[in-house]
């Protein structure tokens, strides 16, 4: 804005004291009547404001005729030229104007809150850098910083302030400390970094004297050091690694907290947010962190019984920054949620509080009614505690303890007593009742009684690891009658019990989890619907429990993105992480959140067998194309550039086809054209051969190593030409022969189903081609309808099924009709790769010597496959061993006969095997006759 401080007024206070409101109206007669007023009213009120209208009264004049931001700039630029022994006296002068006309501007309405607190924070920023840059200029001038020279002054020789606090967020509030953590970068300095440390150190002491120190020009802030690591113990400026190994091994959440609001202010910034850069895995942990919550309320408690802060809600003496319904309250609030979501969310790091209040509201962390009624309470509030530090320019949040200082607040806020007293009261009512709720524990209830066998079940539960810690076990007190009056709901509490007793017996650790379900009560009906329906899933929710981030995270229940979103997401994801192996961990726990997604879609009937299928595909090709440059440029820093055109990942099998199970492993085939390059050109060559032997090896093992976080997938590349005894990776030449002179029919048959997933676009536009043209060519062979009948011979004696539940083998279920669909692909000449589309292409059938698959042949097929699927899909889900309805349980059956279409009876299980045996008859008697006719 450009116009003038006068044109933008919008509220003035009351005088409290009309002699000194008189006094300073009488001095500033030559100026315009509305500006008068101000003065007048605010020397009324202040007579800290008062004494500086006095002393500055000159300056006051000519800022009043301006742009607030106008006259505060210049304050700022009159500082540029200042040397170090004229520094001292030129801050205080700027402080004090400065002080001035922020108190005016936030008096009378010409700036808001965060106006106000970002001018005393710009001034505060410059006042630390100009000094920090002086000092050490000195330091260097005389020798005391090893190989230091005049130049790096401007980085103050790699010296750095962090702002912490309301410096750090940009909310110095009017008579505020400054918090400061003072670094240098040791790594500027070698063996010399210890008298490094020592310049740094004096260059400290005496920034603070500068700032802190009271003398005949008053005094700049108050300097605070002691919120760095170990302060008792650690010197006043310590080297970054230091300040690192302290954070690693002994950081606590406070700390944390504290970081969320840190940033450079002065010195070497560069360096300042190198460092920062490096404590985010400390600050922002990868997993949702509601541990914190029970943290920032046992802090809040400690806080106000030191302060002796638990008492009655009164007007007089209420600290409006630390007792009830505070502005402390509204800050831990905020940041403890913050802390919760902000390690993977990178838009809820806001270091200011009203920021971030509203960055929780756009991601649906809090309701944005409750986020915008905080932010008014923030801002009335910060509006009071300014004004009770105006008063006496006194670093105090505290309501003077008398009427009489009460009624002068009032009047500085511009009101009548009793409407001030009254609308104080209740906003310190509103802040304690939408905060308390969220950080106060639950009480512990009364559980349900148990039977005798529930009861020795549940009282084993505290030999189990995630209940060693004490905290774990305070939590889950309040915890265990929440879950056990959720498993009496289960359709069956003794299934669901046992299945929840191995879910608690496999986790490794409690505080994180049992803070997440009692933050979050909906998650305990999802892992009771999971434990009394899937036990195979509740082990694998024990083993990864951080999975339940993503169903608190916003979009777990949304639609599905699809395979190109994915892979943009995880792409995006790795490339902030600088770390080859951080970057698998990373792959692994993303897509163990989105595998666990589908499942719970799958088991609430949110999506069926056949969707899930495709999306348990879709995760695995966008992992698959996500890792693939990241593994090829780890393998390229060491071995160079792939020779020649580079490599394809060929997905084969299910993968190829683009249907998958709960647990199903990765059929891949590296394909490579070294285009005549005999070598790579890297730091350690290798021959071309070679070269991609082992970059096939190193994607495998990053998508099954196990690591901290497990392993991706179960990867198989067997299929590739020669199997077990052949080079891991194929130059598009031997496949091309190979497939040309020596494959099997088996190897044409899993050629209808192979599919690019990842790597150089024309090669795979080659490889699609050849595919295309090998189908064409072999399906015609006088032997293919031989072939198969033969290994479908040998399939059936070697895995000949056990009947009754058995989808997947036996003749006319699934691996029987795969074949015969592949059959037809090969017949048909068909590109096709998935199973339905495979059989449809039999209609048009013209040559070959399978025959023309009629509409009632494909219907057979169908129906059969179909009925399947669905089984197989389900049992992948509910269990890792084969299905069995006595096992399942109640929940498990009734998943699988919903998923099938059928209905839960007594006898809707043995009606089911009887429905998959006949419409298995029926299409092993089309395969038959069309593989033996």
């Amino acid at each position: 804005m450009s116009q003038n401080f006068a044109a933008r007024m919008t509220r003035q206070p009351i005088a409290y004291d009309r002699d000194q409101a008189a006094d300073v109206a009488t001095s500033f007669t030559d100026i315009a009547p509305d500006l008068r007023g101000l003065l007048a009213n605010t020397a009324g009120c202040s007579p800290y404001l008062k004494a500086l209208m006095q002393r500055e009264a000159d300056w006051l004049r000519v800022a009043l005729t301006l742009a607030p931001e106008t006259a505060f700039a210049g304050v700022m630029v009159a500082l540029n030229e200042v040397n170090l022994d004229a520094l001292p006296n030129a801050l205080r002068q700027a402080k004090r104007r400065a002080a001035l006309l922020t108190a005016l501007a936030d008096l009378g309405g010409v700036w808001s809150l965060m106006q106000v607190t970002g001018a005393l924070t710009d001034l505060a920023d410059r006042a630390v850098d100009l000094a920090m840059k002086r000092l050490v200029a000195d330091e260097i001038r005389r020798g005391k910083l090893p190989g230091a020279t005049p130049d790096d002054a401007a980085t103050a020789g790699g010296m750095v302030s962090l702002a912490m606090g309301k410096m750090g967020a940009g909310e110095l509030n009017y008579s505020s400390d400054i918090d400061l953590i003072c670094l240098f970068d040791q790594d500027r300095y070698g063996d010399d970094w210890q008298d490094a440390r020592a310049a740094f150190i004096r260059v400290t002491r005496k920034m603070a004297a500068m700032l802190s120190e009271v003398t005949a020009e008053g005094y700049v802030f108050r300097t605070d050091l002691r919120l760095r690591p170990d302060a008792s113990v650690m010197p006043v400026c310590l080297s970054m690694a230091a300040a690192e190994a302290y954070y690693e091994a002994q950081g606590r959440t406070w700390e944390r907290a504290a970081y969320i609001k840190a940033r450079p202010c002065g010195g070497d910034i560069t360096a300042g947010n190198r460092f920062l850069k490096a404590l985010i895995p400390f600050v922002w942990r990868k997993h949702l962190d509601f541990a914190a919550i029970q943290d920032a309320h046992d802090m809040r408690l400690r806080i106000r019984e030191h302060r002796g802060l638990n008492g009655a809600v009164t007007v007089e003496g209420h600290n409006m920054k630390l007792g009830q319904g505070g502005i402390r309250e509204i800050e831990f609030f905020t940041q403890t949620r913050q802390l919760i979501a902000g390690g993977r969310d990178v838009t809820l790091r806001d270091r200011g509080t009203l920021g971030g209040l509203a960055a929780l509201a756009s991601k649906d962390w809090l309701p944005p009614e409750v986020a915008q009624e905080l932010s008014q309470l923030y801002i009335q509030h910060r509006d009071l505690e300014h004004r009770i530090q105006m008063v006496n320019d006194e670093q105090t949040h505290t309501m003077p303890g008398t009427p009489e200082g009460v009624a002068r607040i009032a009047a500085f806020c511009g009101q009548d007593e009793a409407a001030f007293r009254a609308g104080l009261l209740d906003r310190l009512g509103r802040t304690d009742r939408l905060t308390e709720g969220f950080f106060a524990p639950s009480a512990v209830e009364d559980g349900p009684e148990l039977s005798s066998h529930a009861a020795a079940i549940v009282k084993g539960w505290s030999s189990y690891a995630a209940l060693r810690s004490d905290r774990a076990q305070a939590i889950f007190l309040r915890l265990r009658p929440v879950l056990l009056k959720r498993l009496s709901r289960a359709a069956n509490p003794d299934e669901a019990l046992v299945a929840l007793d191995g879910f608690l017996a496999g986790l490794p650790s409690g505080v994180q989890i049992f803070s997440l379900f009692e933050a979050n009560p909906s998650l305990v009906d999802l892992i009771i619907d999971i434990a009394g329906t899937s036990p195979a899933l509740a082990r694998y929710l024990a083993r990864n429990a951080s999975v339940l981030d993503g169903v608190i995270g916003g979009s777990f229940f949304a639609a599905w993105p699809g395979v190109a979103a994915l892979r943009a997401e995880l792409s995006r994801r790795l490339e902030d992480i600088p770390d080859y192996e951080r970057k698998l961990d990373a792959a692994r726990r993303w897509m163990k959140e989105w595998h666990f997604r589908i499942g719970v879609h799958h088991l609430r009937g949110l999506i069926d067998g056949f969707e899930a299928g495709k999306q348990y595909a879709d995760l695995a090709e966008a992992v698959i194309a996500a890792l693939w440059p990241v593994v090829c440029t780890d393998f390229a820093a060491k071995h160079g550039a792939a020779p020649g055109r580079g490599a394809v990942v060929l997905g084969m099998g299910s993968m190829g086809a683009g249907r998958l199970n709960a647990s199903s492993d990765l059929d891949l085939i590296m394909i490579y054209d070294a285009a005549g390059v005999e070598n790579s050109d890297g730091k350690r060559p290798l021959a071309a051969r070679p070269y991609y032997a082992r970059l096939t090896q190193a994607m495998v093992t990053a998508l099954s190593a196990q690591m901290s976080e497990g392993r991706l997938y179960e990867v198989d590349v067997r299929l590739r030409p020669s199997g077990r005894q052949g080079p891991v990776a194929t130059s598009i030449e031997s496949f091309r022969n190979y497939q040309t002179h020596e494959a099997w029919t088996w190897e044409h048959l899993a050629l209808t189903r192979a599919r690019v997933l990842a790597g150089e676009a024309t090669l795979a536009a080659e490889v699609e081609a050849f595919r295309r043209e090998t189908i064409a060519i072999k399906g015609q062979g006088a032997t293919v309808l031989k072939d198969v009948a033969d290994m479908r011979a040998r399939l059936a004696e070697a895995k000949p099924g056990a009947g009754g539940w058995d989808a997947k083998f036996g003749p006319g279920r699934m691996m029987d009709i795969e074949l015969l669909a592949q059959t037809v692909a090969l017949q048909a000449a068909s590109p096709a790769r998935g199973v339905e589309r495979q059989i449809a292409a039999g209609g048009q059938i013209t040559g070959g010597t399978l025959g023309k698959l009629s509409h009632s042949d494909q219907t057979a097929l169908l129906d059969a496959y179909r009925l399947c699927w669905q089984m197989q899909a389900a049992s992948k889900l509910l269990s890792d061993k084969p299905l069995d309805p006595e096992s399942l349980g109640l929940g498990g059956r009734a998943f699988l006969l919903r998923e099938v279409g059928a209905v839960e009876t007594e006898t809707g299980t043995k009606a089911l095997t009887e429905r998959l045996a006949r419409k298995a008859a029926l299409a092993e008697q089309v395969i038959s006759a069309h593989l033996n006719g």
